[in-house]
């Protein structure tokens, strides 16, 4: 398949997590109406992006959170990007991204490999190493509609990261991600758009809806950019589904005009 049509749903997460879980669903449905063969859900979309929910609302694999969407893939058969929640494994916590196919098994797990330690001065201050673990592999998943690389949030600040993964194949990079008042504004869109145009492929920026009332507000504003770094799809910062077209073979006409990867100088670096 050539061409297909990816689905992102920018949600709201609140304390519940029975209740976000049901949303997500019910969003993962009202998405469904769009005919997508893919379908993205934010970073932590079942738990409040919150040191102190982390470790509460972690789930073991496979768990409620997991098992519930591995059905939904399995029933609409999609790929469901299931964003990001807490899991927990040998007592360790991990921001993890799970990945289903069609059939509802699991292709891809990714953990965030760079946890958000950063504390801007006048702007925002979070550890997530007080309660997450870093993961420490590429994800890359195969899949008939192409290679696909998995990534998290603040993963998007190190291009090294978004090479690799475009060395190893990958025609899209998807990002669930929770960008914040103080970065969002600055550098989300840029980041998309730089890291689409660094590796001539599409990157979708998948953000959960701006909740005004939480302790950490999210920028909202999921984006997409094709590989000329051109954004074509773009959401708000209320809650709704976005959907963009994927035409792989615009990915291997803008390598063959502007050969970036094989111009690298890998004799030097």
């Amino acid at each position: 398949m050539n061409t297909y049509k990816i689905a992102i749903c920018q949600m709201k997460t609140g304390n519940d997590k029975r209740k976000n879980i049901d949303h997500a669903k019910e969003m993962i449905e009202s998405a469904m109406k769009g005919d997508p063969q893919i379908v993205v859900l934010p970073e932590m979309f079942n738990c409040p992006y919150q040191n102190e929910y982390f470790p509460k609302f972690a789930e073991e694999y496979p768990g409620d959170t997991s098992i519930e969407m591995s059905v939904l893939a399995k029933k609409h058969g999609i790929y469901l990007v299931a964003g990001s929640i807490p899991e927990i494994e040998d007592g360790k916590v991990y921001n993890t991204c799970y990945v289903f196919g069609k059939d509802g098994t699991l292709v891809g797990r990714h953990r965030k490999m760079h946890l958000f330690d950063i504390d801007v001065d006048g702007g925002v201050y979070f550890k997530e190493s007080d309660t997450l673990t870093a993961g420490d592999e590429v994800t890359v998943v195969d899949t008939d509609l192409g290679k696909i690389g998995i990534a998290v949030c603040y993963d998007i600040r190190f291009p090294e990261l978004s090479r690799m993964m475009a060395l190893e194949g990958a025609e899209v990079i998807i990002l669930p991600a929770a960008f914040n008042m103080t970065t969002g504004p600055a550098h989300w869109e840029l980041s998309v758009r730089m890291r689409a145009l660094d590796n001539q492929l599409y990157f979708i920026g998948a953000a959960p809806a701006r909740c005004d009332d939480a302790s950490y507000v999210a920028y909202g504003n999921s984006r997409v950019s094709d590989p000329w770094g051109e954004i074509i799809a773009e959401a708000d910062a209320s809650e709704c589904i976005i959907y963009a077209e994927i035409d792989r073979d615009k990915i291997g006409s803008i390598r063959e005009q502007l050969p970036l990867l094989a111009h690298r100088r890998t004799d030097i670096y």
